[in-house]
């Protein structure tokens, strides 16, 4: 059995946000906290909050024991791109992508 967490809408790029999901990947879930409390992304706090979403969803919903989770999934997608602009020289506009992100965790019991 696996619990999941989603986030929607991450407004950080899915690039940047999947370096964290590599970390975490197949990494107890108390050590994949750690990693992320110690990394110095922008992401690293919104996954944290997620990763811990996971767990208590893990712990509440399905009765799973804390001490034995593992990362199982940690995918992030691209979401919906905001488009913007601005006015550069001689009148021409030039297009800014904001890209957005949808990341999921799944944690599991280890076997």
């Amino acid at each position: 059995m696996e619990a999941k967490a989603h986030l929607k809408y991450l407004r950080i790029s899915p690039r940047k946000v999947s370096i964290l999901c590599d970390i975490i990947r197949g990494k107890d879930a108390k050590t994949a906290c750690v990693y992320l409390m110690q990394t110095p992304k922008a992401a690293s706090e919104p996954m944290l909050k997620l990763l811990k979403s996971a767990i208590a969803n893990a712990e509440n919903n399905n009765g799973m024991d804390v001490d034995k989770l593992v990362v199982t999934t940690a995918v992030a997608n691209p979401g919906p791109i905001l488009k913007r602009g601005r006015a550069t020289a001689r009148g021409r506009y030039s297009r800014i992508l904001k890209r957005t992100t949808h990341i999921t965790i799944g944690v599991s019991e280890k076997a």
